[in-house]
């Protein structure tokens, strides 16, 4: 859901929130309805351009030529990729390795740190989270690579 409409939404909190007794302060029945279909019409219209603005932003972003600009999305998804695969491969394989080289040798050798997967699976679950929708966007043929420019698309007229 989008943020601004949550907040939006808490404000209007249905028959119990501020807004809505507010407007229920309103004498005339018809006005009202009015005023809160106003302000609904008006709360979603700011949500979408909202939504528009951060889409253009993530078109800046992603037409950039820097690295510093278009590649942080795929550097944090490296990053989950590595840690999770330290986590669940690389860091057990090497503890297991280090159990049997203590047995035989007798020596108590550390093992290498855990990592604190908490934080890195909420941002694990938000990209895969997008990457759903980019599965979406496929299944259903609008996918960037399936898109046409404006002025090449036939007329469906």
């Amino acid at each position: 859901m989008n943020p601004i409409w949550s907040f939006i939404s808490g404000i209007i909190g249905g028959d119990n929130g501020p807004l809505s007794k507010l407007i229920g302060l309103i004498p005339d029945s018809n006005a009202r309805a009015a005023a809160k279909e106003a302000f609904e019409k008006e709360a979603m219209e700011l949500a979408a351009s909202a939504s528009t603005a951060q889409l253009d932003i993530n078109k800046v972003e992603a037409a950039s030529s820097s690295v510093f600009v278009a590649g942080w999305r795929p550097a944090i998804g490296w990053i989950c990729g590595f840690a999770l695969a330290w986590q669940f491969i690389f860091q057990p394989l090497i503890c297991y390795g280090l159990s049997i080289y203590s047995t035989y040798s007798h020596q108590t050798i550390p093992p290498p740190p855990i990592l604190e997967t908490g934080q890195l699976y909420t941002i694990l679950l938000g990209m895969l989270g997008l990457g759903g929708m980019r599965t979406f966007e496929k299944v259903n043929g609008v996918s960037r690579d399936t898109l046409t420019e404006p002025s090449k698309a036939p007329d469906k007229g």
